[in-house]
């Protein structure tokens, strides 16, 4: 039914907002969350998010990635990566553990870089050989 998604990469998407919908309120789920209507409020996820090039989201997004080649507008706190494509816009600030700003993508905010968890586990002391 779906196919690749050519923004994201993504493989397969199992909730859509589509275009047209509005959403207001607290969205919470698992999985690849595909948002190409508008979304006010907060996006708090277990899986991707990916906003499409027709997508709004007024809200803030917590996830595991996060893609945009719409809008956004509000903070976003990913796990691993925030990828803007050419299209999308941001405007908020971020805390990510991977940043891809593709040419043409606008962004105006503040970031902080977090550790990923394989980044984290690599840095974890040994215990000393007795």
């Amino acid at each position: 039914m779906f196919r690749r998604d050519s923004d994201a990469g993504l493989d397969r998407v199992e909730t859509v907002i589509g275009r047209g919908a509005h959403l207001n309120g607290t969205f919470t789920g698992a999985g690849t969350l595909r948002i190409d209507g508008k979304v006010e409020g907060q996006v708090v996820h277990r899986g991707d998010v990916v906003v499409g090039e027709t997508g709004l989201v007024e809200a803030s997004i917590q996830a595991r990635n996060v893609t945009i080649a719409g809008e956004v507008r509000g903070t976003v706190e990913a796990e691993g990566k925030l990828e803007l494509v050419s299209t999308g816009k941001l405007t908020g600030d971020i805390k990510v553990a991977a940043l891809i700003v593709n040419d043409g993508a606008y962004f105006q905010g503040s970031s902080t870089m977090r550790q990923s968890e394989d980044q984290a586990r690599s840095r974890k002391p040994t215990a000393p050989a007795e």
